[in-house]
């Protein structure tokens, strides 16, 4: 995956960390921080439900290994991680980071804190560990950057999946579309009868942002997907507008109130069989067990349309920041956190399934068993709109541009704006 360029966002930030060092990043320091005193500070955004406790499952399986070794776990709740990231910007540019933390693979990490210089290799823990043999190389190059390795995948979420009622469509006699105009054809067939087609809930934007993009994924395919956000493919590519139109009729058979519903508020309709679909993350597949749905009888799921064979990539990694004066014991942390072991404990929880490829199925369901199987065969390609394809401030721009569109249709101005944004985040 070829990566973007220093874009002027991180130029700021690391003008103020060069300006800081001098003060606050020697190990002789004596700062206050757990990262300073053996204890390792664990940040992330992990506070309800299956994530937390996955966090738990995690904590407690390095506790048995690292009986003598203390773990904070210093999550910070709310946003959807968007309040974490401001913590944590905070932080790092005042040369205060935690011993490690979570960020999504890809650009994220590697055009953010990478490309910031303040991240550390892990080339010696892949190869102490033969992670090489374990992680899809399409993943480690996720993490890497000029030959090193910088951060340690703990997840795999899938961003291509539709889930839908499956009561709902027995009664309406429908099967999961597998192209955008079958789509469009199921969609008239439920909106005839009542049902809401497709459940959205944009109220933080990017759900709306990850239904573009998989219209995206379908009419372009895994390698010219990458190539639209490292700037080769321009938004004047007739699949591009095309995925635009597409995404203008798609939006046409949504809930009225999608723009004062969270994703939850979203999946809640199909659990309900007000609508019969949700394009989301597999985490919304947690929701639904949470819901007390049985997998293939309550609820079913598919590649979303035009995507089979591709495996849209959403990962929470963890890595080695610089400034920080327990390296050994984080160390140790990510070494059980890659682990078999570690891993197995941490996903079953979460309703995540693991990055590694030799994971044990018996520790999963249904779902989780038929992602695990189509993460090893599948094409892999970085989400947008969770910040793996582009830089965070294309993501941004492109979530603003969204935005818009869901409102205005204004196709030219949409492709415009998406331009606008690849050019300013490649300069």
């Amino acid at each position: 995956m070829k990566r973007k360029s220093f874009y002027v966002l991180f130029v700021a930030l690391l003008l103020i960390v060069l300006g800081a060092c001098s003060n606050s990043s020697s190990s002789d320091d004596g700062g206050e921080s757990a990262s300073g005193d053996g204890k390792i500070e664990l940040f992330s955004w992990w506070t309800a439900g299956g994530e937390a406790d996955g966090l738990d499952a995690l904590i407690e399986q390095f506790k048995e290994e690292h009986p003598d070794i203390e773990v904070e776990n210093a999550a910070v709740a709310g946003g959807a991680g968007t309040n974490a990231k401001a913590v944590l910007a905070n932080r790092m540019q005042g040369g205060d980071p935690p011993s490690t933390f979570q960020v999504h693979g890809g650009d994220e990490l590697l055009a953010g804190w990478v490309a910031a210089d303040k991240m550390q290799p892990l080339n010696d823990l892949y190869e102490e560990n033969n992670w090489s043999e374990v992680f899809p190389q399409e993943l480690i190059d996720m993490v890497s950057k000029d030959d090193n390795i910088y951060a340690v995948p703990v997840d795999i979420h899938r961003g291509n999946v539709v889930f839908f009622n499956s009561k709902v469509f027995e009664d309406n006699g429908i099967e999961a579309p597998t192209t955008w105009d079958e789509f469009l054809d199921v969609a008239d067939q439920l909106e005839s009868n009542g049902v809401t087609p497709l459940a959205l809930g944009d109220k933080n934007v990017w759900p709306a942002t990850m239904i573009f993009e998989n219209i995206l994924l379908a009419n372009l395919g895994a390698d010219d997907f990458d190539k639209l956000w490292d700037g080769e493919i321009g938004f004047d590519d007739e699949r591009v507008v095309q995925s635009a139109e597409t995404f203008k009729e798609v939006l046409n058979y949504v809930n009225d109130d999608h723009s004062a519903r969270a994703w939850q508020d979203a999946s809640q309709l199909v659990s309900d069989g007000e609508a019969a679909m949700n394009i989301m993350g597999d985490w919304a597949n947690g929701y639904y067990l949470s819901q007390d749905l049985k997998p293939n009888e309550d609820y079913g799921w598919a590649a979303t349309p035009g995507s089979e064979g591709t495996f849209m990539v959403i990962t929470d990694t963890f890595g080695l920041p610089k400034d920080i004066n327990n390296e050994d014991q984080v160390k140790e942390f990510l070494t059980v956190l890659g682990s078999k072991e570690g891993q197995d404990a941490f996903n079953p929880m979460k309703g995540s399934i693991p990055a590694r490829t030799d994971t044990d199925l018996s520790n999963y369901g249904e779902y989780a068993t038929d992602t695990i199987k189509d993460f090893k065969d599948a094409s892999l390609v970085a989400s947008l709109a969770h910040g793996s394809a582009a830089p965070e401030q294309v993501v941004t721009q492109v979530n603003q541009a969204v935005n818009i569109f869901v409102t205005q249709k204004d196709v030219d101005q949409f492709t415009t704006s998406l331009q606008d944004a690849v050019d300013a985040g490649t300069e």
